[in-house]
């Protein structure tokens, strides 16, 4: 007779989870804990009435727990908060996510991560406001992240195009090359000549040790054409070191995703999001004392599921392009990245405010009907996802698909066969091209309307 199979990841989270539903029952909160491994702990809130290790009950729970989610099942697979040396680290701290709230008699149910990729999809954002503007001015207000699910989409060509444009209309512009896996806006803003001695990896390699004083992190774009009175300044993913010394990238770059704890007493940890706001921060504040506090930082995010992507669109930003083709394997992509933030109904109501499709590399030629169609299947996702949430006690009303101010409706980016063969760094005068500034016109006149007043228009 062969035994019961194992659970697999899946199962046995969905056996954690309605286990720590049943034990809140019985009036207690409940934090289902998940670590690296993906293996489940059972931590049951008993500070207000302390649980006896050889509780009937709490063996009872034990035994079934471990049952039902072996092999999933955590080192210590059930602990009391009056067990822990510090239960706040794990009831009270801002990275859980609720699963179901208290009730009559019956505790909340709280999930905490422990991952190396994907947590910061659920936080909220932590601006840096600024001394000398109103309070409901921020840092994050000002910056607008470009970010593809998929890459390949031209997601930098479109920020260096944007730039350049937000450049004639006047604007101070700061680029930011996030893409720090493989660097690619930075080749489009300068030559090797015009680079920062210092990067963003530079500089959360060296405030990891307090080292970051006096980098040099940003350069005043040596090779992008603009006519208007604007400036455009590009902080590169890496510098260029003096000549003969040593720059090891890979190196930084395998260094700067881990969380830093306190390094002094009642100090508050250093993790990955907050690092990374800092060295934009350094950034922009780099760019207002070389000329003035720039009017837009955009933030050109890597693709994918990443880290870096997480706290770019969640954090850091105030409007973030989605960058999409119309296949299905986009749309299974960020239905899965906007069902994260349908955990969080809290979250998702204020990031739907500030998210918009982008049309990537549109083919228009033949068919006027298939920019409607990408906006259909944009609209499905988002009423699946953002537009489906926990409504208060209210009806929910999916919005009309044809509203023009809403996420869903796409930002073309005409694309041509004359695109097919432009190389940016074989002709430094290609964003002046006709069929350049044709295709995407509606993209940064788009994008320029929704971006906050100019500073000097707030005076």
């Amino acid at each position: 007779m062969t035994s019961e199979q194992p659970a697999r990841f899946d199962t046995a989270w969905q056996a954690a989870l309605a286990h720590a539903s049943q034990v809140a029952k019985g009036g207690r909160d409940i934090v289902l804990a998940r670590d690296l491994l993906g293996r489940a702990s059972l931590l049951i809130d008993d500070r207000s009435d302390l649980l006896q290790p050889d509780d009937p009950e709490l063996v009872s729970v034990r035994a079934e727990f471990i049952e039902a989610t072996r092999p999933f099942t955590g080192l210590e697979p059930t602990q009391t908060a009056s067990a822990l040396f510090a239960p706040e680290l794990f009831f009270d701290v801002p990275e859980l996510t609720e699963v179901t709230p208290r009730a009559d008699g019956v505790g909340r149910v709280v999930v905490l991560e422990r991952t190396v990729v994907g947590a910061d999809w659920l936080q909220g954002p932590e601006p840096a406001g600024e001394d000398d503007t109103p309070a409901a001015e921020t840092r994050q207000e000002r910056r607008v992240a470009l970010y593809g699910f998929k890459g390949g989409v031209g997601r930098s060509t479109a920020t260096t195009v944007l730039a350049r444009y937000l450049a004639d209309q006047g604007y101070c512009v700061l680029v930011v090359d996030l893409d720090l896996e493989s660097p690619g806006v930075s080749n489009l803003l300068a030559d090797p000549a015009g680079m920062p001695r210092h990067g963003i990896v530079d500089h959360l390699v060296e405030a990891g040790v307090g080292n970051a004083d006096d980098l040099e992190l940003v350069a005043r774009t040596s090779v992008l054409p603009y006519t208007g009175n604007g400036e455009v300044w590009l902080a590169p993913a890496g510098g260029q070191p003096l000549e003969n010394q040593q720059y090891d990238y890979l190196a930084k770059l395998n260094r700067i995703y881990s969380d830093l704890p306190a390094t002094e007493p009642n100090a508050s940890p250093r993790p990955f999001a907050v690092r990374l706001e800092d060295a934009i921060a350094a950034c922009e504040d780099q760019v207002a004392e070389r000329s003035r506090k720039p009017d837009v930082v955009l933030l050109d995010s890597r693709a994918g599921i990443h880290d870096i992507a997480a706290v770019v669109l969640t954090r850091l930003s105030g409007l973030a392009l989605l960058f999409a083709v119309d296949n299905p394997s986009t749309w299974e992509g960020y239905r899965m990245l906007l069902s994260e933030w349908q955990r969080r109904p809290e979250r998702a109501r204020e990031l739907r405010e500030r998210v918009r499709i982008v049309a990537a590399m549109f083919h228009s030629a033949g068919d006027i009907q298939r920019l409607g169609t990408l906006r259909k299947h944009a609209y499905d996702m988002f009423t699946e996802t953002l537009y489906n949430l926990p409504d208060d006690g209210e009806p929910f009303l999916a919005p009309d698909w044809e509203e023009d101010d809403r996420p869903y409706a796409a930002i073309p980016i005409l694309f041509g066969n004359d695109l097919v063969g432009l190389d940016p760094l074989r002709s430094r005068a290609w964003p002046e091209l006709p069929f350049v500034e044709a295709a995407y016109r509606t993209f940064v006149t788009s994008v320029e309307r929704l971006l906050p007043p100019r500073r000097e228009e707030t005076a």
